[in-house]
C-alpha cells in the first residue's frame, strides 16, 4: 500500500539503517514470482526444499493461495512427512485441576 505511513516510517528506518536496505529499496527489484523454489531450514529435520506456486482467487481480487510441494521420494519429502506425523500425534490430555471441598 503506497499510502500506509507506518511502512513509509518503516522503509525510512531501514533506509538509515542499512546499506544494503538503501541499495537493494533504491533498485527497485521487484517482481511478480508466481512459481519456484523455497529453502527452509527447520530445526528437527533440516533443510527443506519446496516447489510453490501461487493461484490466484477469482472470487477475491488480492488474494492468492500459494501451495508448496516436495519433490516425491526426496530428503524434502521425508522431513514434511515426518513433521505431519509428529503434528498428527494425539498429546495426552491434561489432568483437570484437582478441587478440595
Amino acid at each position: 500500500d503506497p499510502h500506509d505511513k507506518d511502512l513509509h516510517d518503516l522503509v525510512g528506518e531501514l533506509s538509515t539503517r542499512s546499506d544494503a536496505f538503501r541499495t537493494r529499496w533504491g533498485a527497485h527489484d521487484v517482481r511478480h514470482h508466481g512459481t519456484g523454489f523455497k529453502r527452509y531450514h527447520h530445526p528437527a529435520v533440516g533443510e527443506l526444499t519446496l516447489a510453490y506456486q501461487g493461484l490466484e482467487m477469482a472470487a477475491e481480487p488480492g488474494l492468492t493461495l500459494t501451495i508448496y510441494t516436495a519433490e516425491p521420494a526426496s530428503p524434502s519429502e521425508e522431513g514434511l512427512r515426518l513433521l505431519a506425523s509428529w503434528a498428527a500425534t494425539p498429546q495426552p490430555a491434561e489432568p483437570a485441576p484437582h478441587t478440595s471441598n
